[in-house]
């Protein structure tokens, strides 16, 4: 039976040398005392995999070695990765450890039950080289007596998945990510109470002069379709801020490359000064996504729809931060 720590077959080796050129492209490299790499990606439904380097057209789920490779691989060019949609079966994810080097950690949260939470996790992974965690891990529940205010846009339950917070150490550089998955499938105005209670969450927080970290990023897959409709309104109600490069950048592999943005989904956001909350202390360097369609499983000549299943229908968005003292 394979493992996927066996030597790659000939083809799929071939395909991962295309893969690493075009990341060695597009991603900024990893230097321990200048920079810090923080990406965030929705793996389509990541949960099991089929043990076989490459998966047969009756197999279930399609998703196989070579996929879980090329994840991994993406994976590695940053210093700490948010996944969302991690699924309560952890095959995938656990096959992805084997192939990382040893050094990275992993922290996430139990799955989420109920129809609405639809047994997906939040998890971070992190190169340990350069990251570590600060002391922080908590997920925000809203007080029952603000459920109980009656306005339009007002959340009346908790989140359908709770956002996920973390702290983590660069260097001498504290920051803390906020894990997000808000609801799909709902009432626009469903969406926008979601958004509206983590941006003013977010932002009581970054005034807390007690909190353990002000240095706060939301990032995740927000469900938000146009960045001028109202829900993009209110996600940045109390001043978070998405950077000029991301909002140029596509999130989904069936946006059209070099045309608008169709899909407004993933974000990497924090407070810049123009707002409410306590502005980011981290120097903004550079941020954009990686289009895994362009290399990584060639060889399979798949169609878009078949690639998402193995790979995944969102692109990894990337921020670059300056750790330089």
């Amino acid at each position: 039976m394979p493992d996927i720590t066996d030597p790659l077959p000939a083809e799929i080796a071939a395909d991962l040398a295309e893969l690493r050129t075009e990341l060695d492209r597009v991603i900024p490299a990893k230097a321990l005392d200048k920079n810090l790499l923080i990406a965030t990606w929705n793996i389509r439904n990541f949960g099991s995999l089929t043990e076989k380097w490459v998966s047969g057209p009756k197999d279930s789920p399609k998703r196989d070695f070579h996929a879980a490779r090329c994840i991994s691989e993406i994976i590695s060019r940053f210093d700490v990765v948010a996944l969302q949609e991690v699924r309560s079966n952890l095959q995938a994810l656990r096959q992805i450890l084997r192939v990382l080097p040893p050094y990275w950690g992993l922290i996430l949260t139990d799955a989420t039950r109920g129809a609405l939470g639809n047994q997906e996790r939040m998890a971070f992974l992190f190169d340990t080289r350069k990251v570590l965690l600060s002391g922080l891990a908590c997920e925000l529940v809203i007080p029952p007596e603000q459920l109980e205010h009656i306005a339009d846009d007002n959340l009346r339950r908790q989140f359908a998945r709770t956002p996920y917070a973390v702290g983590f150490r660069c260097l001498d550089k504290y920051f803390t990510l906020v894990s997000l998955h808000i609801i799909w499938g709902a009432s626009p105005q469903e969406r926008i109470a979601e958004l509206k209670a983590i941006a003013n969450w977010l932002e009581d927080w970054s005034k807390d002069k007690y909190a353990w970290d002000h240095n706060l990023i939301a990032l995740g897959d927000f469900n938000i379709e146009k960045e001028a409709d109202p829900l993009f309104q209110a996600f940045t109600s109390t001043g978070l801020g998405v950077p000029a490069e991301l909002r140029q950048a596509a999130r989904s592999i069936f946006d059209t490359p070099g045309q608008r943005v169709n899909k407004y989904f993933d974000q990497i956001a924090w407070f810049q000064g123009e707002g409410k909350g306590h502005p980011l202390d981290l120097d903004y360097i550079n941020g954009g996504n990686f289009d895994f369609t362009k290399a990584g499983m060639n060889s399979r000549h798949m169609d878009l729809e078949t690639l998402s299943w193995f790979l995944s229908d969102h692109l990894p968005l990337w921020v670059e931060f300056s750790v330089r003292t």
